[in-house]
């Protein structure tokens, strides 16, 4: 009896031993896609750890990978055939896709790349909104959002303004200052700071980082009407966009205030004060939400600033960090999301934005769009969302920007191509799922070598990595005291699976 159960023993670890999914090595570069490489765990490290991992490790939770539903994306979709309208869908969205994204953020009115101005009501003075709709969007917007939905019917959503209705806003215009690009005023530009002075319409459009204070100067008043019938009719205005999505089978299950209030610009925006985010917050939005819709929640943000002091003050108002939920941040506010963070670990943290480049859609723009990645979700973002996913070539704006997508069209034979972003993206939606948590970060300081490792569910490691040097880097990872050790070829995207 006792040699037959030691017979049956061995043979069950034999088969748990043997029956163990292999460790995979999937590599990306310039001129090959997803390429399968060989790779083992070894016991000891013959290169310089750059990471490692523990089961004891708690890590940080990560939800969702997703993309913003835009007009400019809807026009280049409906020049695809159909077959490729669902090839990129069921690339983009389903389960067993390439990107598996599970959310999708929606901008309520219309944002830069929106095919031109519009609200859900431009009727000037409507406070009691009996003229919102959202018609523009139905014929836009929701068609793209149901394609996706096809292929992915759990899609969850958020939403936030880039501009206000018009009329609710103190030059009476949807853009912050005058530009070339719009036909806003140039006589009130001084009431964004009481002058003229320092007013420079590309300032946003800089592309990486800027090294130094973003934005160089702050408005000196809200360009919202902070008249309490207006803050009350904006905070109606917010419900009943989710009822009137809602309608459309469209769930919206957050909302954040305003995108880049930081951001004084010449397509649809809106300069917010720390005051004035406060008061429409706490006193109007949170309360309203609660009394209309408990089950969505708010966030603050968007924060493209790195003024760390400004975003301090705001959340210093301790009856609106009791209110929210979490914080969207993007562009420069990445830079002091980990001391935000520690300062305030009862929230949640999310990336509502990436880098949008400048059209060029190449690989450069790849390593980029890789390491916001992994800087966001490395310091605890637990969402992270692309901008544009599909644009013609140069993905030129009606206010005159560039910015790169996903999949990029050629408007001349109506064919796209999938670009190194897309591919970023891909390693890092092949590796994590929903209920994932990061457990490892490389960090800031090593220029050339970028990437995360995550822990899903079932107790399986994945580990994201680039190396962005025009020399292959060797390096080790170690999980659970084992290793993995491999040269990274030179501008290349890794995903390791164990």
């Amino acid at each position: 009896m006792r040699i037959r159960t030691l017979i049956l023993t061995l043979s069950a670890a034999a088969l748990t031993t043997y029956g163990a999914p292999r460790p995979q090595w999937h590599q990306t570069t310039e001129t090959e896609t997803w390429a399968p490489k060989k790779i083992r765990l070894a016991a000891k490290p013959d290169a310089p750890v750059v990471m490692k991992a523990a089961d004891s490790d708690q890590g940080t939770p990560f939800k969702h990978l997703g993309t913003t539903f835009n007009e400019l994306d809807w026009d280049a979709f409906l020049s695809l055939s159909r077959n490729d309208q669902d090839e990129l869908m069921r690339r983009m969205f389903a389960h067993d896709g390439d990107l598996r994204l599970t959310r999708g953020r929606i901008s309520m009115n219309c944002n830069d790349y929106g095919r031109s101005w519009y609200s859900c009501d431009e009727v000037a003075g409507d406070l009691e909104l009996r003229h919102f709709n959202i018609e523009r969007d139905k014929r836009s917007i929701i068609p793209l959002i149901r394609a996706a939905q096809k292929y992915n019917p759990g899609l969850t959503f958020w939403t936030s303004p880039w501009s206000p209705p018009s009329w609710m806003k103190i030059n009476h215009d949807y853009p912050v200052v005058s530009s070339r690009h719009n036909a806003a005023d140039p006589r009130v530009d001084y009431l964004l700071f009481g002058s003229t002075d320092e007013i420079d319409e590309d300032e946003m459009k800089l592309l990486g980082e800027r090294d130094g204070k973003f934005p160089r100067r702050l408005a000196t008043q809200d360009y919202f009407i902070q008249d309490p019938r207006y803050l009350q009719a904006y905070a109606d205005y917010f419900c009943k966009f989710i009822d009137a999505y809602r309608e459309q089978g469209v769930p919206i299950d957050m909302v954040m205030y305003q995108n880049e209030a930081y951001s004084y610009t010449p397509y649809p925006g809106c300069a917010w004060t720390a005051e004035g985010t406060v008061r429409f917050n706490r006193d109007y939005l949170a309360p309203t939400l609660a009394k209309h819709h408990p089950e969505v929640d708010l966030y603050l943000g968007t924060f493209n600033t790195n003024r760390q002091d400004y975003v301090e003050k705001i959340l210093s108002d301790g009856k609106l960090t009791d209110a929210i939920g979490g914080i969207g941040f993007q562009w420069e506010g990445r830079e002091i999301l980990p001391e935000i963070r520690r300062q305030h670990p009862q929230l949640s943290y999310i990336c509502s934005e990436s880098e949008c480049g400048n059209g060029d859609m190449d690989w450069k723009a790849g390593e980029h769009t890789f390491f916001i990645l992994a800087d966001n979700l490395g310091n605890g973002c637990d969402e992270w969302y692309n901008w544009n996913f599909l644009l013609p070539k140069k993905g030129t704006s009606p206010w005159g920007w560039n910015q790169n997508a996903l999949v990029e069209l050629d408007p001349d034979s109506r064919t796209i191509r999938y670009t190194p972003e897309y591919q970023a993206v891909k390693h890092f939606a092949q590796a994590l799922e929903p209920g994932s948590r990061i457990v490892a970060y490389t960090g800031r300081d090593e220029k050339g070598i970028t990437g995360i490792m995550a822990r899903d569910k079932a107790g399986r490691y994945s580990v994201v990595i680039a190396n962005r040097e025009d020399t292959p880097r060797p390096i080790s990872v170690e999980v659970n005291g084992r290793y993995i050790n491999a040269t990274l070829d030179p501008h290349s995207f890794n995903t390791f699976s164990l």
